[in-house]
């Protein structure tokens, strides 16, 4: 089941969780100053699910990075 999509009608086009107005970004920013799922579960009416997406979408990007040294 696909929790998280980009709406061009809503918030301008950033990724949200689905059915919610609620940004990855606003997500990730919450567990960045520290507030526990439950805390955003509560406050924003989502379930721990939908934080777990955020994350999962917000991995997806760095999922099998190589880092490489540029010589100096």
């Amino acid at each position: 089941m696909v929790k998280i999509i980009i709406d061009e009608k809503i918030r301008h086009e950033k990724p949200i969780i689905k059915g919610t107005r609620i940004t990855v970004e606003e997500i990730l920013g919450m567990l960045k100053s520290g507030m526990s799922y439950e805390e955003i579960e509560k406050e924003y009416n989502i379930e721990r699910q939908d934080i777990l997406a955020v994350i999962n979408y917000v991995s997806s990007f760095v999922y099998g990075e190589e880092v490489y040294s540029i010589p100096a």
